[in-house]
C-alpha cells in the first residue's frame, strides 16, 4: 500500500534545470568557449562534484573569473528562475495526494535554503510534510541517501513510497534506496536515459494521481 509520495524538486516542481543551464552557457559563450552538455547533464539531479562549470571555464580560460562576472550570472540565473511557473499537474497531484491521506515529502540534491526558498515563494512549502536537502545527508544523488533521510522522516518503508523524478541521477538514487519511481523529463533531461524508471510520462498534467497509482502497481 501507497503511503507517501516524494517529489525531486530542480525541474520537477520547478524547471530551474534550464535556467541554471542558459545562464551558465551565457558565461561560456561571452568567454567564446562551448559549455559540454555531455559533461553538464552528468551533474544534473546531483551536484557540482563530478563538473563544476566555473572550474572548468577556467581552467579553459587560464585564469580566474572575475567576481563581477560570477555575480551577473547568479543575478541572471535568478531573473530567468523567477520567470518560471510551478510545472504542469503539480499542485493537482499535490492536492489529490492529500485528499487520500497520503504524507508528501521533497528529496533534492540542493541546498535547503534554495528549496525551501522558492517552495515559499510559490506558496506550497507547507504542503509538504517532510523535505530533506543536500545539507541534510553525507551523499547527494545518485546516492540513496536522501530518499533514506525521507522514507525516515515520513515513517514510512520504500515500498510504501513512490519517487516522482526528473533525471538519471534521480531515478538511480531513487531506486538504489528501494522506492519505485516516476520519470518525467525536462527539456534538460529529456534526451537522457530513464530506463531506470518504473514508469516514463511527459508530464503530472498528462494523468491522474489514481491513474499514476494503479500504473505504479502494474509496472
Amino acid at each position: 500500500m501507497i503511503r507517501a509520495i516524494v517529489f525531486d524538486f530542480d525541474g520537477l516542481i520547478l524547471d530551474t534545470e534550464e535556467p541554471v543551464y542558459r545562464s551558465w552557457l551565457e558565461v561560456y559563450e561571452a568567454h567564446g568557449e562551448e559549455l559540454p552538455f555531455e559533461r553538464w547533464v552528468q551533474i544534473v539531479g546531483s551536484t557540482t562534484t563530478g563538473f563544476h562549470p566555473q572550474h572548468h571555464l577556467e581552467e579553459r580560460l587560464g585564469r580566474s573569473l572575475p567576481k563581477e562576472v560570477l555575480d551577473r550570472r547568479i543575478g541572471r540565473r535568478t531573473e530567468l528562475v523567477l520567470a518560471q511557473k510551478l510545472l504542469p499537474g503539480v499542485v493537482r497531484h499535490i492536492d489529490q495526494a492529500k485528499a487520500l491521506g497520503l504524507k508528501l515529502g521533497v528529496a533534492s540534491s540542493s541546498t535547503a535554503e534554495w528549496v525551501r526558498g522558492h517552495l515559499a515563494r510559490l506558496g506550497i512549502l507547507d504542503r509538504f510534510d517532510c523535505l530533506r536537502c543536500r545539507d541534510d545527508v553525507a551523499n547527494a544523488k545518485p546516492e540513496p541517501d536522501l530518499y533514506i533521510a525521507v522514507l525516515d522522516c515520513l515513517g514510512v518503508s520504500a515500498s510504501e513510497a513512490i519517487a516522482i523524478e526528473d533525471s538519471p541521477n534521480g531515478v538511480m538514487a531513487a531506486k538504489r534506496a528501494g522506492l519505485r519511481c516516476v520519470a518525467i523529463p525536462n527539456s534538460i533531461t529529456a534526451k537522457l536515459d530513464l530506463s531506470g524508471a518504473d514508469v516514463l510520462l511527459s508530464s503530472l498534467a498528462e494523468i491522474t494521481l489514481a491513474d499514476l497509482l494503479k500504473r505504479v502497481a502494474a509496472a
